[in-house]
């Protein structure tokens, strides 16, 4: 117990969960973004790193994307049943969402979390702030463009709205951007996400049930539809704007109606006499002299 206080007072809970739960430790200076990244929010009182479910969802959801390269970053905070606290973990992941699509925009991010992880990015999905919050208590709501970077939202046992009254805290409502992009998952009969739900036992059982594994599924198909995607906005050819036909020349002086312009060839001047009309009458014969 003394051990986990010191790594708790140094700092250097993403590194103490790594060495204990083997998840891996994200560099902080890539040598290159990554084809995908995963950050995810752990359940309550889960020591800090992915937790069980995150693991469990991370190692499918690599094996299933083959090739691609998937950077890992756990959600920086408490976890603790003090719910107050969870608003760290919203400006940590909120923090973490915003860099990776400054620093490497290519990159298509996971967004995950179990329980109250769950709830935490379902949050940092919302586009406003929730109703009863006061905003100042809470970060801004993201860029609506973020979502662009976003290939998948994966929400395992996320509190249901009877949960969350339980608490006191407000329904968690996912960002309209995030919606078709949201995968959950909630064991029937758990009493943190089926509104219906009686079991508290069932609720960290995600990975024994297979659910890890069905939700990296959902979340690699999502991955390799916008990799397409991609890849065929970057073949498509781009077709040339049509030139613009040259404008007809104008004459810059008009010549006169009764002689014909030079440039036409065969033609000959008009008559330049008096206008046609009656022939002058002759002029009448003086009287012969007597």
């Amino acid at each position: 117990m003394g051990t986990f206080r010191i790594v708790g007072v140094i700092g250097a809970a993403t590194v103490a969960s790594a060495l204990l739960q083997g998840a891996p430790v994200p560099t902080a200076h890539a040598e290159r973004c990554p084809d995908a990244k995963v950050i995810f929010a752990r359940g309550t009182t889960e020591m800090p790193g992915l937790g069980p479910t995150g693991d469990a969802f991370v190692n499918s959801l690599q094996s299933q994307v083959g090739p691609k390269s998937v950077e890992v970053s756990p959600v920086n905070y408490p976890a603790t049943t003090d719910f107050r606290t969870a608003v760290d973990g919203i400006n940590d992941a909120r923090a973490q969402i915003l860099a990776t699509a400054a620093s490497c925009p290519d990159t298509k991010m996971v967004l995950g979390g179990f329980s109250q992880g769950a709830a935490v990015m379902g949050f940092v999905t919302a586009n406003v702030v929730p109703e009863g919050v006061t905003a100042l208590n809470v970060p801004t709501p993201m860029p609506l463009d973020v979502a662009d970077n976003v290939a998948a939202v994966a929400l395992f046992g996320k509190p249901s709205a009877r949960f969350m009254r339980a608490i006191n805290d407000p329904q968690i409502v996912i960002g309209p951007k995030y919606v078709d992009k949201a995968v959950e998952l909630c064991v029937d009969d758990d009493l943190v996400c089926d509104p219906d739900g009686r079991s508290f036992g069932i609720h960290s059982r995600y990975p024994e049930v297979g659910m890890a594994d069905q939700g990296a599924t959902q979340v690699a198909h999502k991955l390799q539809a916008s990799w397409a995607a991609d890849a065929a906005e970057a073949d498509e050819p781009v077709t040339p704007a049509p030139a613009e036909a040259p404008a007809p020349a104008l004459l810059s002086v008009l010549a006169p109606a009764d002689v014909p312009p030079a440039h036409i060839p065969g033609a000959t001047p008009g008559p330049t006499g008096p206008p046609p009309g009656p022939a002058p009458a002759p002029p009448s014969s003086p009287p012969f002299a007597p």
